[in-house]
């Protein structure tokens, strides 16, 4: 139980401090800006086996896993850089999941900001950009910013995700749903 505390704190002190140097450096944009590199950099680590062990690897010293991620993640935030930095000279790089969620919420709570992941197969034009935030912002009750990006692989449609909500309203889900409906139901024969 001591342990969890700890890491629970932890997490609290990497969140809060990465937070308020990304305000301090550059108001809600910078935030937004660490949060969204965050989102695309957890992935990353968890998805790169080498780079996920090395930033933890006791048999590189504290200070030898700090320069790495600060090489590693040069193009980053500071804010970023320098929290990812401390994270592996100190061996937590497991913990950044969390931090991420943590993040979110300080945003949320300090600055009533919401970031909503739109993903699309061609760009938003402006009116359909308005409408969601104004979704997002009368259901949410905060400041909607929307981190578009474009996946050529979902075929049509949309998909949106926020606080861990995820709505996917893509063609390539639709016809996924429609494959297991068909499998489920024998191709829609009778026996």
């Amino acid at each position: 139980m001591a342990n969890r505390l700890v890491e629970q704190g932890k997490v609290q002190v990497y969140a809060s401090t990465m937070f308020d140097a990304a305000n301090d450096a550059g108001g809600t944009d910078e935030v937004v800006s660490v949060r969204n590199q965050m989102e695309h950099l957890r992935h990353l680590i968890y998805a790169d086996m080498d780079l996920s062990l090395a930033l933890k690897d006791a048999s590189y010293t504290p200070m030898q896993r700090h320069d790495l991620a600060k090489a590693v993640f040069a193009d980053c935030e500071v804010a970023l850089c320098e929290t990812l930095a401390v994270m592996a000279e100190e061996g937590d790089v497991d913990l950044l999941g969390q931090v991420y969620h943590a993040y979110e919420e300080i945003m949320a709570d300090k600055l009533k900001t919401c970031v909503v992941d739109v993903t699309t197969v061609v760009s938003l034009d402006d009116s359909l950009r308005q409408l969601i935030s104004a979704k997002a912002e009368k259901d949410l009750g905060c400041k909607a910013v929307l981190n578009e990006s474009i996946d050529k692989s979902i075929l049509g449609g949309i998909i949106m995700s926020v606080n861990g909500m995820r709505i996917d309203a893509s063609v390539i889900s639709q016809l996924n749903r429609a494959r297991y409906v068909l499998k489920e139901t024998d191709g829609g024969e009778s026996q």
